[in-house]
C-alpha cells in the first residue's frame, strides 16, 4: 500500500432521461474504508468549474471518497465538459432529473461495477455537499433518501422558487421560453417552459422549508458575509427552518468562497480553506456516530 491519492476523471454514468454525464472520485488508496461525499454544483455550474479540483484533492487527503459530478441536463457535453455546448439540454434541465441524476451517482456507489474498491469506501456513509442552487437540491434528496446520512450546504438558495415572478411566469408561459446571460460567456442560455411546469406540478415537494421539516440529519450550512448571488439570509433562513443545524458564517466570503474560473492559483483562498476545513470536521462527526 502506498497510501496514494487515486483521481480518476470523466467516468460516465446514465441520467435522467437517458442522458450521459460525466463523474470524478478521488480517494487515498490505504486499504481503510473510507465515508463518502457526494457534490452536487449549482445553476450554470459544472464539475471541473474553478477550484472544486483543488477542494476535491482537499477532502481525498482527509480521509474522504470524494465523488463531483456534473448534471446530466447542466448544459456541458461528454466530449467537452468544460463549456455549455448544449444550451438545449440546459433549457430542458428541471428539478426532477437533477434528483434522478444524484439517485443514479448513488446507485452507481451501491452496484457492483463501480470501480472505486469495495474495501475502500464506507457505502453506509455517505455525506452530500450542494452548492447554491444545488444546496436546494441537495436539501431536498436527503429529506427522502435515507442513503444520505449527513448534508451540508455552502452558498445554498433557501428556495427552489426564488426568481419567478408573476410577471416572468407570465412570459414564459407566452414564450415558453426565457433566457439567461451566463455573465462569464456571455451566452443567452435558455429556460423552457417545462422547468415551471416540472416545478408547479410537485410544488409541496419541491418546497425547502417542508423538506427541513422532515429532515433528520446532521446539517451544516456555511454561508460568506459578502455573497453577492445568495444572500446571507437564505442560510439563516434554513437554520431557523432547521434549528438543529450547524450554522457557519464566513465573514468577507463570497458566493464561491474566493472561487473563479478558469483557477490557476496552487492553493484554496483562505476562504475555501475555512469552508474545506469546517466541512470535513463535520463531516469526520458524522462518520463517528454512525
Amino acid at each position: 500500500m502506498n497510501n496514494q491519492i487515486i483521481s480518476v476523471q470523466n467516468e460516465q454514468l446514465t441520467g435522467a432521461s437517458d442522458k450521459a454525464f460525466l463523474l470524478d472520485y478521488y480517494f487515498r488508496k490505504d486499504g481503510q474504508p473510507k465515508p463518502i461525499i457526494l457534490f452536487a454544483h449549482g445553476y450554470k455550474g459544472f464539475k471541473d468549474w474553478g477550484h472544486w479540483e483543488q477542494i476535491a484533492l482537499h477532502f481525498a487527503e482527509a480521509g474522504f471518497v470524494f465523488v463531483k459530478f456534473n448534471f446530466s441536463h447542466n448544459g456541458t457535453t461528454i466530449t467537452n465538459p468544460l463549456e455549455f455546448d448544449d444550451l438545449e439540454a440546459f433549457g430542458n434541465n428541471n428539478y426532477s432529473r437533477e434528483l434522478k441524476d444524484i439517485e443514479a451517482v448513488l446507485d452507481w456507489l451501491h452496484h457492483d461495477s463501480c470501480p472505486i474498491p469495495s474495501h475502500e469506501m464506507e457505502t453506509n456513509s455517505i455525506g452530500l455537499i450542494g452548492h447554491s442552487r444545488g444546496g436546494g437540491i441537495s436539501i431536498i434528496l436527503a429529506a427522502n433518501n435515507s442513503r444520505i446520512k449527513a448534508l451540508a450546504t455552502w452558498a445554498a438558495v433557501s428556495t427552489l422558487n426564488y426568481a419567478w415572478s408573476t410577471e416572468r411566469i407570465k412570459e414564459w408561459e407566452k414564450e415558453g421560453v426565457y433566457y439567461i446571460v451566463n455573465g462569464r460567456t456571455g451566452q443567452k442560455m435558455p429556460m423552457y417552459l417545462q422547468m415551471y411546469q416540472d416545478f408547479s406540478m410537485k410544488k409541496d415537494f419541491f418546497d425547502v422549508q417542508s423538506a427541513l421539516s422532515r429532515l433528520d440529519k446532521p446539517m451544516l450550512i456555511a454561508h460568506g458575509t459578502e455573497d453577492p448571488a445568495v444572500p446571507l439570509a437564505a442560510a439563516q433562513q434554513l437554520k431557523a427552518w432547521y434549528p438543529n443545524a450547524n450554522l457557519y458564517i464566513i465573514g468577507g466570503a463570497d458566493h464561491v468562497f474566493g472561487g473563479r474560473h478558469p483557477y490557476m492559483e496552487s492553493s484554496l483562498s483562505p476562504h475555501a480553506l475555512d469552508l474545506v476545513n469546517r466541512s470535513i470536521a463535520f463531516f469526520n462527526e458524522m462518520s463517528k456516530s454512525l
